[in-house]
């Protein structure tokens, strides 16, 4: 079939061997080389179509995107002219790289402004996911690297996409690679004109990207290079759960997408999503590179810990007991899932060497720390437990959990305050939502914990490590933060009311205008 350009034609399908359209009389053969073959689609500034290339050997496929300025205006149609030039030499720059369609031909026709494109034939991750169904971790994670690598090579030219989303990246059939097309909606940083004064072309002034992948700043006309890291995070996302943004929940404090519970996803994946959809640019990867170094090297994280978990720690002496109750005389317990019970409690044998220092709180006796300390001069070393054994413990009536080795542990939700965790390690430990108000974590390691929407007031964090801590959302009022460690922390949305956190402490985490701060004040000191 032909199709007809005209964009008021009533009825564009003609007949193939047709010149002249039927219905409205428009010529079918584009700038005298390019048979229409069918429409592609359809946007708010012009429309995408197939077409046959009749100048070329073989009439090869090809894209042609016809830019439609609504309006009649001389001096804006000049405007739009010398934009969609300006357009069309940056879409020539970043046709290059391999995965990104070449610009064919450029031109004006009728007071029309069309791209010949690249065809690409494949189907898009969002036909993908209708036809296979969602992606898994593995899979979502080859995704997010190759689609990384594209737009660090068009960032480095100056350009930003503005547009990501599953049906803009096309899997090219012949090779399996990852090709992302329609820069229509392309900002060149350096080069763009105002229109009436501002700092966005005639064309981005109407194409702002997709609602629910682009993020609030490009809404506002204000891209930067980490809003495609944003539309990214959420084609992730959607790759993962097969639900578009407006189909999840949003969290009223925040503003954050609450996908977790649509998606199998482990904490340091969800880690570098959840920095990819940050709401506030500044708390955001900054460029597409950024976010690459932090994949590769929790990949590599990822690995060295699996490696240390794999190995038993043999300096662990034979008398050391988990709970208070041992089985079958042997005083000795493994932590395994398979000898967990519910008589699980956390408290050291009377005869372990790893007995607190002195400037812990412990259960264990003055007696029994002193002859401690005459064997080793070397610090105690945390006790590795369980969440249910945490769990079953303060079920039991137990509190104290001084010492003890926490990390990669999930405790969403729970219940463990008026706890006592002083000199524990709870690295990347999940305590999301948990009621944890009045707890004590001196000396804590609690670097990259999930500590998002939990109560944590009137709790003590003295010389407590809290580096990269995901403090969303989180109720810290009246706690004590003196000589914490808060670096690259998000506090975004955190109640921060008569805490003693000092302006220098401040300004080493993330807030936004939903922080109260120590003074009450949302957003400002």
């Amino acid at each position: 079939m032909s199709y007809c350009l005209n964009p008021s034609c009533p009825k564009p399908v003609n007949h193939p061997k047709s010149k002249l359209c039927k219905a409205c009389g428009n010529k079918l053969l584009l700038h005298g080389r390019y048979h229409l073959v069918k429409g592609l689609g359809k946007g708010g500034f012009g429309a995408t179509f197939l077409a046959a290339d009749l100048a070329l050997p073989g009439k090869p496929l090809c894209v042609i995107k016809q830019l439609r300025p609504n309006t009649d205006n001389p001096n804006f149609l000049s405007m739009a002219r010398e934009l969609f030039e300006r357009e069309a030499k940056t879409l020539g720059r970043v046709g290059n790289h391999p995965q990104i369609p070449r610009l064919l031909d450029y031109f004006e026709d009728r007071e029309q402004f069309y791209l010949i494109q690249e065809f690409v034939k494949g189907n898009n991750l969002q036909q993908e996911v209708k036809k296979e169904g969602v992606l898994n971790e593995a899979k979502a994670r080859q995704v997010l690297k190759e689609v990384l690598i594209i737009l660090r090579d068009i960032h480095a030219q100056k350009v930003i996409h503005r547009d990501i989303k599953p049906a803009n990246i096309i899997r090219r059939e012949i090779d399996d690679k990852l090709v992302l097309i329609d820069f229509g909606v392309v900002k060149n940083q350096v080069n763009s004109i105002g229109a009436g004064g501002s700092n966005q072309t005639a064309f981005t002034a109407f194409a702002v990207g997709t609602p629910g992948f682009a993020p609030p700043e490009q809404l506002a006309m204000r891209p930067v290079y980490a809003s495609d890291v944003y539309a990214l995070g959420v084609t992730c996302m959607y790759l993962m759960t097969g639900k578009a943004p407006k189909n999840m929940d949003c969290d009223p404090i925040t503003g954050d997408i609450d996908w977790f519970k649509y998606a199998k996803v482990s904490d340091s994946f969800a880690e570098i999503l959840t920095t990819m959809l940050e709401v506030a640019v500044k708390s955001r990867y900054k460029t597409a590179e950024e976010a690459l170094r932090a994949l590769d090297l929790e990949n590599h994280v990822d690995s060295l810990s699996e490696s240390m978990l794999s190995f038993p720690n043999t300096s662990e002496p034979p008398n050391t007991s988990i709970s208070g109750r041992s089985r079958g005389g042997n005083s000795r317990r493994n932590i395994s899932s398979s000898s967990r019970t519910s008589h699980t409690s956390v408290q050291s044998n009377s005869t372990s060497r790893y007995s607190r220092n002195s400037s812990s709180r412990t259960s264990v006796g003055n007696n029994n720390h002193t002859s401690a300390s005459k064997v080793s001069n070397a610090p105690a070393k945390p006790v590795k437990i369980t969440a249910e054994e945490i769990l079953n413990a303060y079920a039991s009536g137990r509190k104290d959990f001084g010492l003890k080795d926490i990390s990669l542990q999930d405790l969403q939700k729970a219940d463990l305050s008026d706890s006592k965790f002083h000199n524990s390690k709870l690295v990347r430990t999940n305590l999301q939502g948990a009621d944890l108000s009045r707890t004590d974590f001196a000396h804590c390691d609690m670097r990259q914990a999930m500590l998002r929407n939990a109560d944590m007031s009137k709790s003590f964090f003295k010389s407590c490590n809290l580096e990269g801590v995901d403090l969303r959302g989180t109720n810290l009022n009246n706690s004590n933060f003196k000589n914490t460690k808060l670096k690259g922390a998000n506090l975004c949305g955190a109640n921060l009311k008569d805490t003693n956190l000092t302006k220098e402490q401040i300004e080493e985490v993330k807030t936004n205008w939903m922080t109260i701060m120590p003074s009450g004040k949302r957003g400002f000191w």
